[in-house]
């Protein structure tokens, strides 16, 4: 791979290059945020009029792996809308922090619309929504009780890890993500309730003891109720 460019430079000459007509762009991800490692990429967006529709695709320039997420000027409202929806929202907090690499006068606006939608907060869980996790964090924590073996208690773990961020998230209104952003996201809003999961974790993967990790689960659930077996359901008819 031929040797890097400045990130602005490589965002700024492959904007210039590949899509000289768009309307506006912005350079997000790592590398504005100052958390680049060794394999970061590019984030980069376009808004363009010409396009039929969204899409995204992979390229390699000037020494940089660069992720493309073009949109015409009203298709990221929909990825906004389903961003917001499974309260994962990577294209509104893309645009919030990205810095333009070029602009006709409408970004600005855009961006608008994205801190909104972040300012807001993702819908509160309903009631029978939260019962529904309730039984799942239940069976997968049952499941991590009764696990006699190393190589399935990893992956139970790991669900399970995933499984608490959720329901401590969603429970207050609050965003979340996928794998590394799950836990960043837990570590914004708590960043105790974080500490404490991952000596749970680190607790489990050095030494096989579940204790800390199922009392920190437990510990989750208890203002709603606690554990949730027995009474639940979905799905079944009240015909007779």
């Amino acid at each position: 791979m031929p040797s890097k460019i400045e990130p602005f430079e490589a965002a700024q000459r492959f904007i210039s290059t590949q899509f000289p007509r768009c309307q506006a762009a912005l350079l997000a991800g790592s590398v504005v945020r100052g958390e680049a490692t060794a394999t970061s990429d590019l984030d980069i967006i376009i808004f363009d009029d010409t396009l039929v529709s969204s899409y995204r695709e992979a390229f390699i320039e000037s020494g940089w792996p660069i992720e493309l997420f073009a949109h015409n000027l009203t298709s990221y409202r929909t990825f906004f809308e389903q961003d917001c929806q499974r309260a994962i929202p990577s294209l509104p907090r893309m645009v919030t922090e990205g810095i333009v690499l070029k602009d006709t006068d409408i970004v600005e606006d855009i961006k608008r619309e994205a801190r909104a939608l972040l300012d807001s907060g993702p819908e509160a869980w309903s009631d029978e929504t939260i019962e529904m996790k309730r039984y799942f964090l239940t069976d997968a924590l049952e499941d991590l009780i009764g696990c006699t073996t190393r190589t399935e208690g990893l992956f139970i773990v790991g669900a399970l890890a995933t499984l608490v961020c959720e329901f401590i998230l969603r429970t207050n209104r609050q965003w979340t993500g996928s794998a590394k952003w799950m836990y960043r996201a837990l570590e914004r809003y708590d960043a105790q309730a974080a500490r404490e999961l991952v000596t749970a974790l680190e607790t489990y993967y050095q030494t096989n003891e579940t204790d800390a990790l199922i009392r920190y689960v437990d510990e989750t659930l208890t203002p709603f109720g606690g554990r949730l077996f027995a009474g639940f359901s979905r799905g079944k008819s009240n015909e007779t």
